[in-house]
């Protein structure tokens, strides 16, 4: 039995533009440096309009966050947060929230508007808006059949 709920784990009709594609690597920019910041979440969904990114990033801010299109088709969000300076007269009990750089890469489908990304941050939430191309519908026209 699947662990994967059922509307995770349908398979549609629909064109996959990334079917055939090797996975663009999360973290491919800052090997060395990264830490469990690095998984910053990110949901993608796609409406009629345009593809819709949001990420987490609390407690950045917008000059700590970068977002780009790299090689045409690929959107990139990236940042750091900086760690908090250490007083040697500090006592340090818990420290649970991560420091360091993150870096999300994601491969546009052929139907992105890439001159026209808009991004923006509100309360820890990044949105990038990717528009889309109007779909054009094949012309047909019906043939009339003799005989």
């Amino acid at each position: 039995m699947s662990l994967i709920p059922n509307f995770l784990n349908r398979r549609s009709n629909v064109f996959d533009p990334f079917e055939g594609f090797p996975p663009l690597s999360s973290h491919s920019n800052f090997p060395s440096e990264t830490s469990s910041f690095a998984a910053a979440k990110v949901d993608w969904k796609e409406t009629p309009n345009a593809h819709v990114f949001k990420a987490d990033v609390p407690g950045l801010k917008k000059e700590e966050v970068k977002v780009e299109i790299e090689d045409g088709r690929v959107l990139q969000i990236s940042g750091e947060r900086s760690q908090e300076q250490e007083e040697k007269s500090d006592t340090w009990h818990r420290v649970e929230r991560s420091s360091g750089r993150f870096s999300r890469r994601f491969r546009l489908p052929e139907n992105a508007k890439v001159e026209e990304v808009k991004a923006a941050m509100e309360n820890g939430v990044l949105t990038v808006t990717v528009p889309k191309e109007e779909v054009k519908r094949p012309d047909v026209r019906p043939i009339q059949i003799s005989g």
